[in-house]
């Protein structure tokens, strides 16, 4: 595989030309462009450049309305409601966030339902957003049918993450962002890529036998992580994603899709804590004390660290040619 590297300012600047040459206006272009470039920023290379070639399809398609106009409003003092207007869900979680965050900091304890979206990207930079509030975030969408129920081979979640975000004092927050499944699309689709094999357990072929070559996934299915436990936290992020507030499950996601290559519609939502309200203000102290504990355990590392240290390093990131060349020719 032949790389090259390229400056984080390239990377964003290629992906906002890409995207406004495809129909979006400058909006929506800037934020899909800061969405790829903090994937690729933080090594979540499966969310980053990778998935351009799925945002151009819906949006020359028509899927998708690249000149989205979120709307944000307040239903109650404590639910913000957020409709995407048939746009990509980055310009609805910019603009929602503070408004989610504000309303936290007042009540202790907010939610935001975000609607007509499409979400293609990564969950943690929105909680990590509620973080920086110095709020606990929670998010959780739904996608396709992807992964059986544990004991069935029929799809019937999506892949289904899960995110979190812990504030700290004067230290990166914790972050963790997870598929329910045993491992998420994207990576599959490196792996498929790359010709690697993936791990034992991952998902079951056609046939429902085990299987390590990752492109017996189309035919066949993902396995929940983690058996049952998994396959109860992939049904729940699908109540709280669509039965809760009102948008598709997977399946209906599914069924109502034009199949593009892009995200179909659906739905998030998020839930922020405020510990300034719920404990006092010595929480963070409080806290601080458990997370030293963790952070001495042999062997342990907090989630996120890998992602914080990457931010930190060298603002060159190394491309694959091939997935570069096929970027370049959606512009």
């Amino acid at each position: 595989m032949e790389t090259v590297e390229l400056r984080l300012d390239e990377i964003e600047d290629l992906a906002r030309s890409v995207f406004e040459r495809n129909g979006c206006d400058a909006d929506n272009a800037n934020a899909l462009a800061r969405t790829v470039t903090t994937a690729e920023r933080d090594g979540s290379v499966s969310h980053g450049l990778i998935r351009i070639p799925g945002y151009v399809a819906s949006l020359r398609s028509g899927k998708v309305n690249g000149a989205a106009v979120p709307k944000i409003f307040n239903r109650t003092p404590a639910i913000i409601s957020a409709n995407g207007d048939n746009g990509y869900a980055p310009l609805a979680i910019e603009r929602g966030i503070p408004k989610l965050a504000k309303a936290a900091k007042q009540l202790g304890v907010a939610v935001m339902a975000l609607t007509h979206s499409h979400h293609f990207a990564a969950l943690w930079p929105e909680v990590e957003a509620l973080a920086d509030h110095g709020l606990v975030g929670l998010a959780c969408v739904n996608y396709t049918p992807a992964v059986g129920p544990y004991g069935s081979r029929q799809p019937l979640f999506g892949t289904n993450p899960m995110a979190f975000a812990w504030s700290r004092l004067n230290k990166p927050p914790v972050v963790f962002d997870m598929a329910t499944a045993s491992m998420a699309i994207g990576d599959v689709k490196i792996a498929a890529r790359d010709g690697h094999a993936v791990p034992s357990g991952t998902c079951l072929d056609k046939e429902g036998n085990d299987t390590t070559d990752p492109n017996a996934i189309l035919d066949g299915v993902l396995l929940p992580f983690g058996g049952h436990k998994g396959s109860a936290i992939a049904l729940m992020v699908e109540l709280l994603a669509a039965g809760a507030i009102g948008e598709r499950f997977s399946y209906e996601a599914a069924e109502a899709d034009n199949g593009d290559g892009g995200h179909p519609r659906g739905g998030e939502i998020f839930l922020a804590l405020s510990p300034d309200l719920l404990a006092g203000r010595d929480w963070q102290t409080h806290s601080e004390k458990f997370l030293r504990k963790f952070e001495a355990a042999d062997g342990a590392r907090l989630p996120g660290q890998r992602r914080h240290r990457m931010r930190i390093s060298d603002q060159m990131r190394l491309v694959n040619t091939a997935l570069l060349e096929n970027t370049h020719a959606l512009k």
